[in-house]
């Protein structure tokens, strides 16, 4: 850990919760981002993982020849991942992908000015842009 504000991964859904349960973020959006902070969306390696799905059936939907993970639908993927590059461009901010989704969310929401509203509108697209990726990967499955 280079710094004691470094948020793991094992205790990130503890510490970010009161940015998750918010009136203005729909239940069901929370509930999302919940689980994607937890690892714990049925994507396809994570389906592999708990034995539902074969080895061969856990490639990404966009064809793209990858394992499809959280980190990789959500920040790596050629198609999903460009949502972000296009976001930060019509919002005038410039910041690289994090390794992490959990690091993601931190950085996209503090990536502007230290301004508490600014940093909460931040978020809010964030939580809407996951929701959409992961919308349209569902679509493309069913």
């Amino acid at each position: 850990m280079l710094t004691s504000d470094t948020i793991s991964t094992f205790n990130a859904p503890l510490v970010l919760a009161p940015l998750l349960w918010r009136k203005d973020i729909p239940l069901k959006v929370s509930v999302f981002a919940w689980r994607l902070f937890r690892n714990r969306l049925p994507t396809k390696a994570n389906l592999f993982r708990r034995g539902i799905v074969q080895h061969d059936a856990q490639m990404c939907v966009t064809r793209c020849g990858l394992v499809e993970s959280d980190v990789h639908l959500f920040l790596h993927c050629d198609t999903f991942g460009q949502v972000w590059q296009h976001v930060r461009h019509w919002l005038g901010v410039s910041s690289a992908d994090p390794a992490t989704v959990v690091d993601h969310f931190h950085q996209f929401g503090t990536s502007s000015d230290l301004a508490k509203s600014r940093c909460s509108f931040m978020h809010l697209i964030w939580f809407a842009c996951s929701w959409v990726i992961w919308k349209e990967r569902n679509a493309r499955i069913f």
